[in-house]
């Protein structure tokens, strides 16, 4: 199922689902640079769960070489690659 993908439609959407699935605390406020493992948000299995939902939710795979920290650790970053990754997509 295709979302809006916007930058911002992407990270709100990244967001509902770290709330719903890892923080169970929707006043938790996640800034767009904080390191989700880092903070303790996730761990490496939370990041699997998270790539498994982007996949489903965008209608996406990731190559070997996009699976890095540096394109997940943050709702910032993640929000920019799925953006550059969808509109490479489609």
């Amino acid at each position: 199922m295709i979302m809006s993908t916007t930058q911002e439609s992407i990270r709100t959407t990244v967001l509902n689902f770290l709330q719903k699935n890892f923080v169970f605390d929707e006043k938790k406020q996640i800034a767009d640079d904080e390191s989700l493992i880092g903070a303790g948000i996730v761990d490496s299995t939370g990041i699997l769960e998270m790539i498994g939902f982007l996949e489903e939710t965008y209608g996406v795979s990731f190559l070997d070489d996009e699976l890095i920290a540096e394109n997940f650790d943050s709702l910032g970053r993640i929000a920019s690659f799925m953006k550059k990754k969808i509109g490479t997509a489609s």
